[in-house]
């Protein structure tokens, strides 16, 4: 994506500016406080967007503490593709002195700072030379607006209206998104809303030369639906035909919680809050043994407390599904901050060999499809799922065309059809493949099976044997590779040779594409390769690494003992190629294209000197 039509390489003279210009996309970023709804005007923005037909992806900082403090939504809307919520803001909206000064570095030269100059009262001489600064004093005018009912509440919604006049937005569009906001709040809060909003829409921008209107949007092949990720998952769950799920609240899992609380019981099923999360599972893998995928989810803390039943689930052969919204760890960590320092336990955690599978979603659209696959792969192999998504997909939002779902749509009720004879643990069946009978089902000749976490015979009676150990290690352990086996082998963005290759998996694969593209702009050899299935990993990996001179593993954690980083030492591991090198972060914060592009240059320089 190129910078030739965004809002500051349209910066001019006055006499030279037109009244209106034309942008193919822009960033923006608001900066306050958690308590000013910032995140409720980002979310106006990206809804707009998705409706629109544009591209559109956010980013979010939230404090973790509970009197909240400093926060910001950026918001990347472009007519064409958008990738990553963008390196460098067009637009800083600050409300406070620390939102002006934390942030204005982040504005691209010639950018707009628009600030409550009720507020931000000092403004660096420096500072106006290199940006364009206007100043509205906001939470004034908010209250003058909707009478001083409520002190400056609303602000957000006035400043919203400042944006939907600086850029042309759709007012009717906006006004209904507002209405759908309040929609069942008391017509008063509703009415101050709307008249917040076009007061903000009203004011003279004295200090913007000129209205930046976006170019029309590409063309979709459907209707766009917005959501972000957790939306996403679950209501990919849903399609996917899971009707009961149990868990515990965390941040960010609790909104998948939140959203399966109130979606399953319109489909017949339901969703439990239990006491802790070892509850939550075993709850969850009575529920699969019941006849139908059930889910639990949570984040690192509460991904470590159920690793004890996770391990039953494999012993015992159950399908379930579980998702991980990762976040800073270690312990209780950055609970509002993004990190994929999961990957260990997802692929590891528990005691003795417990083989499962470990997918990760890579944008919001692959969360919903993703649930669905996962539902899918348990079903099919009996075996526990782990999603591992993370708090930068969690809450940001995406527009996506709207899936078909009758089409994806799936019914998974258990068939209660009578059988002659069952063996839940049969040491015959192909690859190790097998399935419990639903509770309920008859079988002819009366020899009904057990599950246990003991080890077991092919019935599921316990059993100390040595040799039918081994043989049940072999059966669980053999369903994974015949999975393997079946998967696709993932498509390498660039070509298929060259210097560097980029790998990467979860949240980090626009911003790894968007850095090919720009590298491949400058002249340079670099392509990407982004990794969903990683226990069992696919085929065809090492014939993929083989055609570069660097394998460079991005990933949002530490580099380790050995510098690699998680994903980093399992390639490394699988493949013993010494190629492979990790390039890791663990601030809290998600990749910035420009970030890897540096960090690419500075291992290869490294690595010749090594």
């Amino acid at each position: 994506m190129s910078d030739t039509t965004s809002i500051v390489s349209r910066a001019g003279s006055a006499a030279a500016s037109p009244k209106i210009s034309q942008i193919s996309e822009t960033v923006i970023r608001i900066a306050g406080n958690s308590q000013d709804g910032i995140q409720a005007i980002g979310g106006f923005l990206a809804r707009l967007a998705g409706r629109s037909e544009q591209e559109v992806m956010t980013f979010m900082t939230i404090p973790s503490t509970i009197s909240g403090g400093p926060s910001i939504f950026q918001v990347r809307i472009g007519s064409g593709e958008v990738l990553s919520a963008g390196d460098e803001a067009d637009v800083l909206l600050a409300f406070y002195q620390h939102s002006y000064e934390g942030h204005i570095n982040s504005l691209k030269k010639g950018g707009i700072v628009l600030y409550d100059s009720d507020h931000v009262t000092e403004i660096k001489p420096e500072w106006q030379k290199i940006y364009r600064h206007v100043g509205i004093p906001i939470s004034s005018l908010t209250v003058e607006a909707i009478g001083g009912t409520a002190k400056d509440k609303g602000k957000n919604i006035y400043a919203l209206g400042l944006i939907a006049k600086m850029f042309d937005l759709n007012v009717p569009k906006i006004e209904k998104l507002i209405g759908e906001r309040f929609t069942g709040k008391d017509p008063s809060i509703l009415n101050n809303a709307l008249a917040a909003f076009h007061a903000g829409y009203s004011h003279a921008l004295g200090g913007v030369i000129e209205t930046f209107k976006f170019a029309d949007a590409q063309k979709k092949d459907g209707t766009q639906i917005v959501m972000n990720g957790n939306e996403a998952i679950a209501f990919g769950l849903i399609a996917a035909g899971v009707r009961f799920g149990a868990a515990y609240p965390i941040t960010p899992w609790s909104d998948i919680m939140e959203i399966l609380r109130r979606e399953l019981p319109k489909y017949g099923g339901s969703f439990i809050q239990t006491e802790d999360e070892i509850a939550a599972i075993s709850m969850a893998i009575g529920g699969s043994y019941g006849g139908r995928v059930a889910v639990t989810g949570s984040s690192g803390p509460g991904i470590s407390l159920k690793i004890e039943a996770l391990g039953w689930a494999v012993m015992a052969e159950m399908p379930l599904v579980v998702i991980d919204i990762q976040r800073g760890g270690p312990s209780t960590g950055m609970p509002t901050n993004v990190e994929q320092s999961d990957l260990n336990i997802a692929v590891f955690g528990g005691h003795g060999d417990s083989p499962r599978v470990v997918i990760a979603p890579a944008s919001v659209e692959d969360c919903f499809y993703t649930a669905i696959e996962a539902v899918n792969i348990a079903r099919q192999y009996s075996v526990p799922v782990i999603v591992v998504s993370d708090q930068a997909i969690a809450t940001r939002i995406e527009a996506f065309v709207e899936p078909d779902l009758q089409k994806v749509c799936q019914d998974i009720t258990p068939d209660l059809s009578p059988i002659a004879d069952h063996k839940p643990y049969d040491l015959s069946a192909p690859n190790g493949i097998t399935h419990h009978v639903k509770p309920g089902t008859r079988i002819m000749s009366g020899k009904y099976p057990i599950a246990t976490g003991l080890e077991h015979d092919e019935m599921g009676h316990p059993t100390g044997s040595p040799k039918m150990h081994q043989l049940m290690i072999d059966k669980r352990r053999k369903k994974l590779q015949a999975l393997a086996a079946t998967l696709p082998t993932p498509k390498i963005y660039g070509p298929s040779e060259g210097n560097v290759l980029l790998v990467g998996w979860g949240s980090t694969q626009g911003p790894i594409k968007e850095a090919v593209d720009r590298a491949r702009a400058a002249g340079d050899s670099v392509s990407s390769l982004h990794i969903k299935h990683l226990n069992p990993l696919p085929p065809g990996l090492e014939n993929i690494f083989s055609g570069f001179n660097h394998v460079l593993v991005v990933e949002m954690n530490d580099e380790g003992l050995y510098g690699f980083g998680q994903l980093g030492t399992l390639l490394r591991a699988r493949y013993c190629d010494p190629k492979i090198r990790g390039l890791n972060k663990c601030d809290g914060l998600t990749f910035k294209v420009k970030e890897i592009l540096d960090r690419v240059k500075t291992s290869i320089a490294a690595a010749r000197k090594a």
